[in-house]
């Protein structure tokens, strides 16, 4: 399994808004600039991440982007798999008719014994848990490790 540019650049832009704080309201322009993202890409990325519940989209001049879970609730398999779906290794892992071997297979139970811990693990790891970190993600222009120490 690869991260799909698209996945990346949702994580980037819930990781952004975690950071600028829930309910926030946030340009699309700000973010684009600030987590390096196209901004035509990101409006396509927004919407998935609106339709899923993560953030609400306010349109107009005065628009914008605003988390609306709690970072600590959002975790990294949900913005991922909202993105790109499920997370398979494989075909045969999600739909046991593209082999007749699926059931007894031996490499088929490690394919989903591995996709079962990858999911876990994102699943395992929250925004908020993502800001405590020394984060990649250095926004320009913000200062991300002073500010994580507000954070209750």
């Amino acid at each position: 399994m690869r991260l799909t540019r698209a996945g990346e650049y949702a994580v980037r832009c819930i990781l952004y808004l975690s950071h600028k704080g829930r309910g926030q309201l946030v340009s699309r322009l700000e973010i684009a600039a600030q987590c390096d993202i196209p901004d035509k890409f990101l409006a396509k990325i927004a919407q998935q991440l609106g339709r899923s519940g993560l953030i609400e989209i306010r349109q107009g001049a005065r628009g914008g982007y605003r988390l609306i879970k709690d970072p600590a609730e959002i975790s990294l398999l949900d913005v991922v798999e909202t993105i790109i779906g499920e997370i398979s290794l494989n075909d045969c892992v999600t739909s046991a008719d593209t082999c007749r071997a699926s059931a007894n297979c031996a490499v088929n139970r490690i394919w989903i014994k591995a996709r079962n811990q990858l999911r876990q693990t994102l699943a395992e790891v929250s925004f908020e848990a993502l800001l405590q970190e020394d984060s990649c993600f250095l926004f320009p222009g913000t200062d991300i490790l002073d500010n994580r120490k507000n954070l209750p």
